[in-house]
């Protein structure tokens, strides 16, 4: 449903337009049933729900309520294998050895040690097969009556939902917020682009649509239905819309196999083509890059048939090397290989993004001379290139003073390679230089606040998100290299998965370093118990879904508290029915059933490629405990990958994104310091407008008021 949708996206709920009458109590119900799941309804909701007609008020209860179970991932039953989580969980080798007697005397009696010793020898015994290892012995009601109710406690969370516009008016704002974004999607915001699309697709469209991918997105529902495409002027824009609506990788990271296309979308296709080259021959350069995609395609779109579009036909004798066109990217690359540094950069300044991604490379390798020249292009490229662009750059030279130490590259994908950092460091002036050209020109593309500014302290440490494709869809996901506090005395993480078709075993293990990052100890399926640390139980079937818990004090000796999901046997993290992690939030004596909504702070998907998956690490330092997002999967092996095996590359990871400077949302606070009134969110209403840039929108602002929550942080980076 839209309005599902919406609610977990916005946290805002659509007025209804349903009949008038008394819904009070269906309000009253409603609020009882949001703060069992950790949220409460503002009062603006409340008065709305209770002008409607019991139906009404009801079918928008429900829609509220089921939305935001799924959002914390209460819409499922987490079940524990130990009933008794976190008591009652045996000694790791006393468990074992209790099931091996159970298989070596299946009709009762007791096996000595000595006839355990001739059952192991004799290689017929799979531990992983004992009998009742791995499935529920319980129900999850059974699980409920083991437990008392959650006690409440001061820190429990609270998160606000406000009324919202209409449905149209809601689902117009999100897609226009999604579709005119400066910075690209990850998965989860790109389907729900392309849902929003078709619902506004005869409506408001954004003045611009920076990111090509949201382009590819949203012609491909305009091609379905045979509407004209919008902001197509690249080739690579036709390539890139032809893989998306062949539901393959619109990024073009990896091949996809097309599909066959009805003759009016090739039409549209070939037209869009011809339009193109026939504006900008040069840009027939882009297409070399992609040439085996580009031979594929044409066997789809036979534009040897179209005499009319002669110049989209050019294209394709491109792709088969029957036509040579020189290529901006080659060309500088020619110029590198021949010692020619400042002649590159004269060569990339006709593309001002690719040139800035390049600076780093180009001033390593100038010679003293020529380093001016360089600086002198990237300088004038930076009121050409986009907002998300400089602010790559300004991270980038902000973590070039000292060699890391280890570089680490995530893919798109969200794996990462991590090597030796054999870069000589940039020197210091240089860095200061840089850093001072792109401060300025930052600074000047920020919009004139209308009103003073508002910044809740706690989102000062958010990374800003110049992509979405280095993070997770969920419940308060925050961007790679981002900090959040970590309150309470206990940590207690979660993942639950659901297989499609086959038997899904997946492990969640925590991996404990110190402060230089070596293993300090781990907990998982063959180590339930360490330095207080408790696992919850392995299960190794998921067909009616399955979760692990692993409880962690936060009086742990280790200095980095690692969770990752490791895939032992079946389904990948993308052929599951569904899969998630999260974690809660608990004092000591807090009692209650392992999964409770209202202790949850955060809840991601997995939905990476890779069968290792690193979502999170909580780091100890001076401002306490904190969650550090990462959002990163390892190759690992095909099957049977355990904890204990990947110490070493999580570790470096681990590392790398530790030691890693980023961007946050304070730099854009500092940088409107300089121009604008900023006060600090106090929890006290102001007397007038403000615009408030924080984790979530406090209850009543003054009207006139604009709120850039965790939804619209990208909102933030200029253009």
């Amino acid at each position: 449903m839209l309005e599902k949708l919406i609610i977990q996206k916005t946290l805002r709920v659509p007025a209804s337009t349903g009949a008038a009458g008394d819904g009070t109590p269906v309000a009253r119900q409603l609020d009882a049933a949001l703060l069992d799941a950790g949220f409460s309804a503002s009062r603006a909701l409340l008065e709305h729900i209770g002008t409607l007609a019991p139906a009404p008020a009801m079918d928008l209860a429900a829609t509220v309520v089921s939305a935001v179970r799924e959002l914390v991932g209460d819409h499922v039953q987490h079940n524990a294998y130990f009933i008794g989580f976190p008591d009652g969980v045996p000694d790791t080798l006393e468990f074992w050895t209790d099931r091996l007697r159970a298989a070596v005397f299946t009709g009762g009696g007791t096996a000595t040690d000595a006839q355990l010793r001739d059952a192991i020898a004799s290689g017929g015994v799979n531990l992983l097969a004992l009998p009742t290892y791995g499935t529920y012995q319980h129900t999850y009601a059974e699980l409920l009556a083991a437990h008392d109710d959650l006690i409440t406690a001061a820190g429990d969370r609270v998160t606000l939902l406000h009324l919202g516009d209409a449905v149209e008016v809601e689902a117009t704002r999100l897609y226009l917020g999604l579709a005119g974004s400066a910075t690209p999607h990850g998965e989860a915001e790109l389907a729900i682009l392309s849902e929003l699309a078709v619902a506004c697709v005869d409506g408001a469209q954004p003045a611009k649509i920076p990111v090509r991918e949201n382009r590819a997105v949203l012609n491909g529902i305009r091609l379905v239905l045979g509407r004209p495409l919008v902001g197509v002027d690249t080739t690579t824009d036709v390539l890139r819309l032809a893989c998306h609506v062949s539901g393959g990788d619109a990024s073009l990271a990896t091949p996809t196999r097309f599909r066959a296309f009805r003759r009016p979308e090739r039409r549209m296709l070939l037209a869009a083509l011809n339009e193109v080259v026939e504006a900008c021959p040069d840009k027939l350069g882009d297409v070399v890059r992609y040439a085996e995609r580009w031979k594929r395609l044409g066997e789809r779109l036979h534009p040897h048939e179209y005499d009319q579009w002669p110049y989209a036909r050019e294209v394709f004798a491109v792709a088969r090397g029957e036509r040579r066109v020189p290529n901006l990217a080659g060309r500088a690359e020619a110029a590198i290989r021949a010692g020619a540094i400042g002649p590159a950069a004269s060569v990339l300044s006709a593309a001002p993004g690719l040139l800035l991604r390049s600076a780093d490379r180009l001033l390593r390798l100038a010679s003293q001379s020529e380093r001016t020249a360089v600086v002198e292009a990237v300088t004038g490229a930076l009121g050409s290139a986009s907002g998300r662009v400089l602010l790559s750059l300004r991270e980038h030279v902000d973590n070039r003073l000292t060699p890391a130490s280890a570089r680490m590259y995530a893919s798109r994908s969200r794996t990462a390679w991590v090597g030796p950092d054999e870069r000589p460091p940039l020197p210091a002036e240089l860095v200061a230089e840089l850093s001072s050209l792109l401060d300025a020109e930052i600074s000047a593309r920020l919009p004139e606040p209308e009103r003073p500014l508002m910044v809740d302290p706690e989102v000062l440490d958010v990374a800003l998100p110049l992509s979405g494709k280095a993070a997770e869809g969920g419940f308060a996901v925050l961007p790679r290299g981002s900090r959040a506090s970590v309150s309470g005395e206990l940590l207690r993480l979660f993942t639950y998965w659901r297989q499609t078709s086959r038997r899904t075993d997946y492990d969640l293990s925590v991996l404990l370093l110190d402060d230089e990052f070596h293993g300090a100890g781990q907990v998982s399926w063959t180590n339930y118990h360490h330095d207080g640390v408790v696992h919850s139980g392995d299960v190794t079937d998921a067909t009616n879904g399955a979760t692990e818990f692993i409880d962690v004090p936060l009086t742990v000796r280790g200095h980095y508290v690692v969770p990752q999901v490791n895939i032992y046997a079946g389904e990948s993290f993308d052929e599951v029915a569904e899969s998630m992690f999260g974690y809660q939030t608990r004092t000591r004596d807090q009692f209650g059933a392992p999964f409770d909504a209202r202790t949850v702070r955060a809840r991601s998907h997995l939905r990476g490629q890779g069968r290792v998956a690193l979502p999170m690490v909580f780091a100890k330092g001076e401002r306490g405990w904190q969650a550090v997002w990462l959002h990163l999967y390892l190759r690992g092996t095909p099957s049977f990958n355990r904890v204990e095996e990947n110490t070493f590359t999580t570790s470096h990871r681990v590392r790398a994104l530790m030691e890693r400077r980023y961007l946050t949302v304070s730099y854009l606070v500092d940088r409107w310091r300089a121009r604008a009134e900023v006060m600090t969110w106090n929890g006290r209403l102001p007397d007038e407008p403000i615009t408030f840039i924080g984790i979530e929108a406090p209850q009543d602002l003054p009207d006139g008021s604009e709120a850039y929550t965790l939804d619209r942080l990208s909102e933030l980076i200029p253009a």
